[in-house]
């Protein structure tokens, strides 16, 4: 006969094993915790120390630049160097940012390690000579690059090699923006659309957060933005109406943004196709697309779209800076960067786009703030982060990054720019190896 305490004891052995078990788990995350704090140590001290000469060397060469405007005139010879550094290096290193996202989808034969050198010595001849890039290709690629030399000593697996790359790139840009967290989001969540790789959450924010510590260390700081206060109105019976007004000009920002960026993305493209269709020889496309900028720039007739256009030592000339105050950007100054920008990265010059969509959202929500009678700072600011957002597909991130840049007062107007932003850019983006999972409204 069955011994009827049988299923008790059954029970009490099963409870016994399942706290076991977890006791077990708790000590695996721990030490996943302490492993991959001790492996992002290196690294963030690296890119960290990489990105704060790298934004030191910019502040110098922008102005070296703008005390010898004549520079612009050897941007085509400069775009030529650049290409032949590129052909000396190998064409596997032209792909750039996406070669390391390539990387993370299908490991095959690694970021060679000269590619951080290469696209910082690129990016610097770019912007000293008057080129419209950002910045923060660079500091991703420097990340990609040092994160998969430090993979092969540790011989790690294929999907913790994939994790440290992921580190990397956080940590470039984290490092380069001053945003840690956003950094760790932007990595995560620019690689697929439609799904962020929680695995590596932790792993990304360390790394990045040390590699903000390590520039900041360094004494390089960033460029602080603001926005006043007071500006919107929680909605309740007494005052719903001014601010739904605000929130329906918030609306139409983030719908703004989302068409700009689409339509910078696909006019880096074509100018990129053109130009390669056109130009009979690969080497004269750099130097046509200096021409072209030369040209360009008469038109203005100041240097206020050349560079990366976060600061200039004429207060008239529009800057990210100035966009989020009253007369400080031109009405078409966002169109006149996203020509500047497109050609200049699609026919061959190094840096990003990311700072010039910085630009391009600021004065856009600059330009729609006049035109809807809206606060301009907050409006500036809204256009900064919702068109990266929409051009980058990594609308978490950049809401993220409102708050670590303005303050959380205006979190849920960061939320609904950037969302409908997203939405509204469309199955477009900078970087092509994106991949897309399915699609925004999930039809696929």
């Amino acid at each position: 006969m069955a011994d009827s305490s049988s299923p008790t004891i059954i029970a009490l052995y099963s409870d016994s094993m399942k706290k076991s078990f977890a006791y077990f788990e708790q000590i695996g995350i721990t030490w996943f915790l302490v492993r991959w704090t001790i492996l992002a140590i290196p690294l963030a001290t690296i890119i960290g120390s990489l990105v704060a000469f790298f934004l030191w060397s910019l502040d110098e060469l922008t102005l070296v630049r703008l005390k010898f405007p004549w520079l612009l005139a050897f941007l085509p010879a400069a775009g030529v160097l650049i290409y032949f550094l590129y052909d000396l290096a190998g064409k596997r290193t032209e792909k750039g940012n996406n070669l390391i996202l390539d990387e993370i989808h299908e490991p095959g034969a690694g970021v060679p390690l000269r590619l951080a050198p290469l696209v910082l010595i690129a990016t610097l001849i770019t912007h000293l000579f008057g080129g419209s890039a950002g910045r923060e290709g660079t500091a991703v690629q420097m990340g990609g690059s040092i994160a998969d030399a430090l993979a092969k000593p540790f011989r790690l697996s294929t999907q913790d090699r994939r994790t440290l790359l992921l580190c990397g790139m956080a940590a470039g840009f984290g490092a380069v923006f001053g945003t840690p967290v956003t950094g760790a989001l932007f990595a995560l969540e620019v690689l697929l659309l439609g799904q962020i790789i929680h695995t590596a959450l932790l792993p990304c924010l360390i790394a990045s957060f040390l590699a903000d510590i390590t520039c900041q260390y360094w004494g390089v700081g960033h460029v602080g933005y603001s926005i006043a206060p007071g500006s919107f109105l929680r909605i309740d019976p007494s005052n719903w109406l001014p601010s739904s007004l605000l929130l329906g000009k918030v609306i139409l920002l983030g719908l703004a943004a989302g068409l700009v960026s689409a339509c910078f993305s696909k006019l880096t493209q074509l100018v990129k196709q053109t130009s390669n269709l056109l130009v009979p020889r690969a080497w004269m496309i750099p130097m046509t697309g200096g021409l072209l900028i030369i040209g360009l720039s008469l038109i203005p007739g100041n240097s206020a779209y050349l560079g990366l256009g976060v600061w200039n030592a004429d207060p008239s000339v529009t800057t990210i800076s100035a966009a989020f105050s009253l007369g400080g950007a031109e009405q078409f100054s966002f169109a006149w960067k996203l020509l500047f920008t497109a050609i200049t990265i699609g026919m061959g010059f190094k840096g990003g786009e990311v700072t010039p969509l910085f630009f391009i959202g600021a004065t856009l929500g600059n330009t729609l703030a006049i035109l809807l009678g809206a606060p301009i700072d907050l409006m500036a600011g809204l256009g900064f982060i919702a068109v990266f957002a929409a051009a980058t597909n990594t609308p978490i991130a950049c809401t993220i990054m409102g708050l670590e840049l303005f303050g959380g007062e205006y979190f849920l107007l960061y939320a609904i720019a950037c969302f409908i932003a997203y939405y509204f850019s469309g199955h477009t983006g900078i970087y092509s190896s994106q991949r897309m999972l399915q699609s925004k409204t999930g039809d696929l």
